[in-house]
């Protein structure tokens, strides 16, 4: 048994809200995940946001009456809920505190009107090189050498849909052909706008604490944190696969494990289509250059060998950046606790999050954590 567990998750819906306040936001998520814990303080909390304005943590939770505690608030692109899970269960592990929130919160509806703005003290920023561009050159470089089709690619956006069919919190569902897919409108060649991610609003909270054997902890087994090495001609891959590998064989081996294969259900970081097949091929859930073919195939749809996002992922529940890992995480601990409903993955017992958040110029990927829990 881990040592240490989570006790209770929640979130809020996904979508766009820009009339909803933060305060809303957060509440719905963290007073679902205080339920969920049962009764008990908190010691810490941990607060992962990217674009939320200064003052954020302290002012949400002071609408909970959550004070007078330590609050660290934490930036790391797209891994920034997660980020601020594995921190709460380091000071769970290291006994400086009892029992942490971590909480993810983003309001993307308000802070952009379509993609991210780059960074214009970046090289890529300068040139206008946003992040679906970015994915996008993945995708070419992808189809260029034969590793995915375009079939393929929209095949990823096809099972994420029809996966967020059975998860009343997320942004999108629908049942799509990969006909379709591929004729909705070009967002960055050869992405299509089914195959990119939503603008998103939404909150994630859990909370961590000693495992102490009850019927509904999820152990944390094993988890990782890196941020990204330079990254360019001497890597054979594409951008954002070795962060992943490198930070995913770290975590597998601190939870004892062989493979990503010895998971039965996995959560990864799919804001385009190219980034699930990638991902699952950085996991070593499939061989390189298998990760179209895994889609389009149903190895990684619920009933498959490898179900991967059962939420909907990125492309459907939705993508508000600080609290898309603590969405990831809700979900699989979920799954292993059978509560996930239509999405259920049959005999789950134990999960995968994984999280990487990109846009540093020269670097591949600004931060990943991968996290590997256990069913009670």
């Amino acid at each position: 048994m881990s040592d240490i567990a989570v006790h209770g998750v929640g979130t809020s819906h996904f979508g766009r809200a820009p009339g909803t306040d933060l305060v809303t936001l957060a509440w719905t998520a963290v007073s679902e995940a205080l339920a969920d814990a049962g009764p008990g303080p908190i010691d810490a909390v941990w607060v992962g946001t990217v674009f939320a304005p200064a003052g954020v943590a302290q002012r949400v939770l002071r609408a909970m009456g959550i004070t007078r505690v330590p609050v660290v608030t934490v930036e790391n692109a797209c891994a920034s809920g997660t980020t601020a899970f594995a921190e709460a269960c380091e000071a769970v592990r290291t006994g400086r505190y009892g029992r942490v929130l971590a909480l993810g919160i983003e309001q993307m509806s308000t802070a952009f009107d379509g993609a991210i703005t780059p960074e214009d003290t970046d090289p890529e920023g300068a040139t206008g090189l946003a992040l679906p561009a970015l994915y996008a050159m993945a995708a070419t470089r992808y189809l260029h050498d034969g590793a995915v089709t375009p079939a393929q690619l929209a095949a990823v956006s096809v099972k994420n849909h029809a996966h967020a069919l059975h998860n009343p919190r997320a942004q999108y569902s629908g049942r799509y052909t990969v006909d379709e897919v591929l004729a909705s409108r070009m967002i960055a060649d050869p992405l299509t706008l089914l195959q990119c991610c939503p603008t998103s609003d939404g909150a994630g909270a859990a909370v961590v604490g000693p495992a102490r054997g009850g019927a509904r902890e999820v152990g944390v087994r094993g988890i990782a944190l890196r941020s990204g090495a330079p990254w360019g001609r001497r890597s054979p891959h594409v951008w954002g696969y070795d962060i992943v590998a490198e930070t995913a064989a770290d975590a597998l081996a601190a939870a004892g494990l062989h493979a990503a294969t010895d998971v039965d259900v996995v959560e990864v970081h799919d804001a385009f289509t190219i980034g699930e097949i990638v991902t699952t091929e950085a996991l070593g859930l499939v061989a390189p250059g298998e990760g179209g073919k895994a889609a389009e195939t149903g190895v990684t749809a619920l009933g498959g060998a490898h179900p991967v996002n059962p939420s909907g992922g990125l492309l459907s529940r939705g993508h508000p950046l600080g609290a898309t890992g603590l969405a990831q995480l809700a979900e699989i601990v979920w799954q292993l606790r059978g509560e996930a409903g239509g999405r259920q993955v049959d005999g789950a017992r134990i999960g995968l999050v994984e999280t990487m958040g990109g846009g540093v110029s020269a670097l591949d990927g600004n931060a990943c954590v991968v996290a590997v829990l256990e069913a009670p």
